[in-house]
């Protein structure tokens, strides 16, 4: 086996690696929220996942100079750090904690359809008409999801479904400012949520888990911010052929749910078939167009 070829195979399980982490994501979320508040899941979560990548960079070698150039880069961790995790992952959860996961997972996931909206007012892109139409059909999977599935909660699931694409604006922009940071990713990750870490505890507080609570929060720190970014951050790096493995993340939404329907109990309801349906053909027309 040649080294383009051995390295393609490790991008490949990398990548599958950060989709399966993805995949649970959702049912993960519903199941630390029956256990604690959505600030002390943030905090417990961002915790673990400082630790995680502080011994990621440990391990480089890297993590003495990651607090010390701190000093250097406080201000841009503390903005980065206020999108995400405290902001995005506050917005998010309680959007989970309204809706069903199988209503709040496919609307996130439009947030990369957002991304090309949010680009062309910040870095000046312009949107085809491949996009164009890849945005309406997009988001009339969203309408199917939001008017189908889960049906009742009123306002509660109109605020929910609003938090759910509020939580996609945010990410998209978190993403466009990441593009024009020039620190090492994952330092840059790890100093980001250590300098936010001590207004997490503050929202947070009193601090009171169990283990239920603790568990689950370890569970999302590791896998949701840690593992699968790391993961993906080095698929991305040893792949020639980066459409390939970007393509895996369409495997995700369908893994999640049966994993909703499996470990949560949720009865999926068949219009959340047919919005995840316009979600994803969206989504690879968008995709199949950026590569073209």
């Amino acid at each position: 086996m040649t080294n383009d070829q051995k390295n393609e195979s490790q991008a490949l399980v990398l990548g599958l690696i950060a989709v399966l982490c993805w995949s649970t994501v959702a049912t993960a979320f519903k199941i630390a929220l029956s256990h604690q508040s959505v600030s002390s899941l943030v905090f417990c979560a961002s915790l673990t996942s400082v630790v995680l990548l502080g011994t990621v960079l440990l391990f480089q070698g890297k993590l003495v100079n990651a607090l010390t150039s701190i000093k250097t880069h406080w201000r841009r961790a503390l903005i980065f750090g206020a999108l995400n995790p405290l902001l995005y992952y506050h917005v998010l959860l309680w959007a989970y904690d309204l809706l069903p996961a199988q209503v709040a997972q496919p609307i996130n996931y439009t947030w990369a359809i957002m991304l090309a909206l949010l680009s062309v007012p910040f870095l000046g892109h312009k949107l085809s008409k491949y996009d164009l139409v890849a945005l309406v059909i997009c988001y009339s999977g969203v309408v199917i999801i939001s008017l189908g599935a889960g049906s009742g909660g009123g306002d509660a699931k109109l605020l929910g479904v609003s938090l759910a694409l509020i939580s996609t604006i945010i990410w998209a922009a978190y993403w466009i400012l990441n593009s024009r940071d020039g620190r090492d990713p994952i330092t840059a990750l790890f100093q980001n949520f250590l300098v936010v870490l001590p207004f997490a505890a503050a929202l947070a507080w009193p601090l009171n888990y169990n283990w239920q609570a603790i568990a689950s929060g370890v569970y999302i720190g590791v896998f949701e911010m840690g593992v699968s970014f790391i993961c993906w951050l080095y698929a991305m790096k040893l792949t020639r052929n980066a459409s390939r493995i970007s393509n895996l993340i369409f495997i995700s939404p369908f893994i999640s749910l049966i994993l909703i329907y499996l470990l949560l109990g949720e009865k999926i309801h068949h219009y959340t078939y047919v919005g995840l349906a316009f979600i994803v053909a969206g989504l690879l027309l968008q995709n199949i167009r950026r590569r073209s």
